[in-house]
């Protein structure tokens, strides 16, 4: 008799609607591993940022209909990896459950529908290829807070090779597509965090830039000259750059052709939909570019699930507890918030 398998996918999530906005901005903005700062002051900063960005976020969302694509996205890859993972799996049965962190299905969703499956094996597979305390160990977090059972945790998988595949082969084809120009620089914009974050040991960062370097060396010449840069900046603090918004100013000062590359976003949402091919498309054109292509995120591209499918079934092997890539941390020692090299002296490191 097959084993029951229940993987479950970790994602931010979006609100589903407009009275969904504020809600799902106050959640995101009240988790502590977003804000650092004590309960009541949390609360009130994410009262305060989820009442004025709420109308502008409203806004945004109505061009996508109203709410964020993210979950149906998501189901999208669950669904293709849930395919893909019965063809390598015969035998088994396999429940693939959605977990997003600030909207529904919320994570203790997730933890009663799993539970609902009595699976014999749980992995928890995150979205987010680069490990991160705000992503991935919040997710992580929650599972635990929420009564997640045992399971295998999948940490992270920067360089993953069909991961890495299916974004060498999106890049190079959103590249051919608009004639194969000549003078390109890529742009493999990510997700910014507060440099505070980093300074703490979060090794997302350094993963960012593994991933980065693994794919650039799979790009044909013409495509070699890149950089590194960082969207979506929130609030007072200093963060991590170069931000997008500089990086293609500076493409543009040097008369580059930009192929912008969402390369720490795996689906669809309002920071790609928005600001990739709304705000920095306009921002490009305006500084006179000699042209903009943005790549598409990764979706249900069949590389990029088999990525997720090589995952999970490695996940499988030995006991419960973290997986980190090719069974050992990666991550230099600095890196104090990486829960690979945490497990290894019984710290905790979200």
């Amino acid at each position: 008799m097959g084993r029951r398998i229940a993987v479950v996918l970790f994602n931010l999530g979006g609100p589903d609607g407009p009275a969904s906005v504020k809600p799902f901005l106050r959640n995101l903005f009240n988790d502590p591993a977003i804000i650092y700062a004590p309960a009541p002051l949390r609360q009130m900063l994410a009262w305060l940022i989820s009442t004025t960005r709420g109308p502008k976020a409203a806004k945004e969302y109505a061009k996508m209909g109203g709410g964020s694509p993210i979950v149906p996205e998501t189901q999208r890859q669950a669904d293709a990896l849930a395919r893909s993972l019965a063809g390598a799996l015969p035998g088994d049965e396999v429940r693939v459950v959605l977990a997003m962190r600030y909207w529904r299905p919320f994570v203790h969703d997730a933890v009663r529908e799993a539970a609902a499956f009595q699976p014999d094996e749980t992995v928890l597979l995150p979205l987010y290829p680069q490990f991160s305390t705000t992503t991935t160990g919040s997710s992580l977090k929650a599972w635990r807070d929420a009564g997640g059972g045992a399971a295998r945790a999948v940490c992270c998988y920067p360089e993953e090779a069909d991961f890495i595949t299916a974004h060498a082969r999106l890049i190079e084809e959103r590249w051919r597509a608009a004639g194969a120009p000549d003078g390109v620089r890529v742009l493999f914009s990510a997700h910014g965090l507060p440099e505070a974050v980093i300074r703490r040991g979060d090794s997302y960062q350094w993963q960012v830039e593994q991933t980065v370097a693994a794919v650039s060396a799979r790009l044909p010449e013409a495509l070699r000259e890149h950089e590194i840069c960082y969207q979506s900046r929130v609030g007072p603090l200093k963060w991590i750059g170069p931000s997008t918004e500089e990086a293609i100013k500076r493409a543009c000062a040097d008369g580059r052709h930009i192929v912008l590359s969402p390369i720490a976003f795996v689906s669809e949402h309002i920071e790609t939909l928005v600001e990739l091919d709304e705000e920095y498309a306009e921002l490009a054109h305006e500084h006179g570019a000699k042209g903009y292509e943005r790549v598409p995120a990764l979706g249900d591209h069949p590389d990029f699930i088999a990525a997720l499918s090589r995952l999970t079934i490695s996940a499988l092997n030995g006991p419960d507890g973290l997986k980190p890539p090719g069974g050992r941390p990666i991550c230099p020692a600095q890196y104090a918030k990486c829960p690979c090299r945490a497990a290894e002296t019984g710290q905790e490191a979200a």
